[in-house]
């Protein structure tokens, strides 16, 4: 399912083959968290700014509307209307988000909805007949995302857990792939490396997933507290146990250098809400660097947001009108900002992926680090 075509040192080039089309790797998934990305971006957006892969929560689309009913729907690419891949995260990181909320145990974690306060559980069984209603493309492994730094004693058996876990999670799946009602028959399981900061921990737990046929493995509780260093530190631990015939996954992550520091370390799938949030707040990436829109120097700025940028927004509307826009509160200004910004999140890929396959894979990301990094 998955071809390694071209490497520059560690930063590899692929192709993923799945039942809704073939991914080029590395890629960014554009997170849309209810089924729709946060700025009114409709699934024909997604087409237009070069989405390769579509994010879903399974937490959230549980509470509203239900899986159940999206189930009835057709699944997620029927009800959002979008035929390219989508990947489904299991509702882990909702146990460190809502960490106020739930409470934990060996079946799995209670939590609080957030909605309306009813009392709502959800263990792998529950989470993998879940996105088995969703019919995503990829389904997550149910895991526990733990806060760094995390006591030592805590996270050691906090990974025994989530190892069990995934366990249950490859059966449950194994079982729903095969019922004569089940949506996507295809549907491939990625499972979550744990760990906090500890290399010790993080090996183990990498160690004991690879030994478990998957179709992907990912890297999860980052960006969640720790330094960029220690973050680049741990992906480079974790990377040499990884097998290299599968995905690697690092969730959550993030900034453009991130990105590329990533890529540069052999990740190739990647996530973040970071590029629509802060499009909403007027913050947008350039090839020249990150702007604000909201300064008054761009009150009466006829240029593009990005003269380099083949966006929709920036092959028709001026920095004063979007400043404009933002400071009238129009809603149309965040759809405008968002459209630009994860059009540029996923050009930034196709670049990165250009440059693996050209073996200008070191040099680029030296070049873009200090620019895409720089405020102007």
């Amino acid at each position: 399912m998955f071809t390694l075509l071209k490497t520059d040192k560690k930063a590899r080039y692929g192709q993923f083959e799945t039942i809704h089309g073939t991914i080029e790797t590395p890629v960014f998934m554009n997170v849309g968290t209810s089924a729709a990305i946060k700025g009114g971006l409709s699934s024909l957006d997604l087409e237009n700014v070069c989405c390769q892969v579509f994010l879903c929560n399974t937490y959230h689309l549980h509470l509203r509307p239900n899986d159940e009913i999206i189930a009835k729907m057709g699944g997620l690419h029927t009800f959002t209307n979008w035929k390219k891949p989508i990947l489904t995260d299991s509702g882990g990181f909702q146990v460190f988000s809502l960490s106020s909320r739930r409470k934990i145990n060996e079946n799995g974690v209670t939590f609080s909805s957030h909605i309306d306060g009813r009392s709502v559980f959800m263990g792998p069984e529950e989470s993998m007949q879940i996105q088995s209603n969703l019919g995503s493309t990829i389904a997550m492994a149910f895991d526990e995302c733990i806060e760094n730094p995390a006591e030592y004693e805590y996270t050691r058996l906090s990974c025994e857990r989530t190892f069990r876990w995934l366990v249950r999670c490859k059966n449950q799946m194994d079982k729903l792939n095969h019922r004569d009602n089940t949506i996507n028959k295809n549907q491939m399981l990625f499972g979550i490396n744990q760990g906090s900061i500890y290399d010790d921990l993080r090996i183990k737990n990498m160690q004991e997933i690879a030994k478990i046929d998957l179709n992907g493995y990912a890297i999860g509780g980052l960006a969640v507290g720790e330094s960029a260093e220690v973050m680049y530190h741990i992906i480079e631990t974790v990377e040499a146990h990884m097998p290299a015939n599968k995905p690697r996954y690092l969730m959550g992550v993030g900034t453009p250098t991130n990105i590329l520091e990533a890529v540069s370390r052999g990740i190739d799938f990647f996530d973040c809400v970071m590029p629509s949030r802060n499009a909403r707040h007027g913050h947008l990436f350039t090839s020249k660097g990150i702007i604000n829109i909201m300064n008054e120097k761009h009150q009466t700025d006829d240029s593009p947001v990005d003269a380099a940028c083949e966006c929709s927004t920036c092959k028709n509307f001026s920095r004063a009108y979007l400043r404009h826009l933002f400071k009238a509160s129009e809603i149309l200004a965040m759809r405008l900002a968002v459209i630009h910004n994860l059009h540029f999140y996923n050009n930034l890929m196709k670049e990165i992926r250009k440059h693996i396959q050209n073996g200008t894979f070191e040099s680029y990301k030296k070049q873009q680090t200090e620019i895409l990094s720089k405020r102007i």
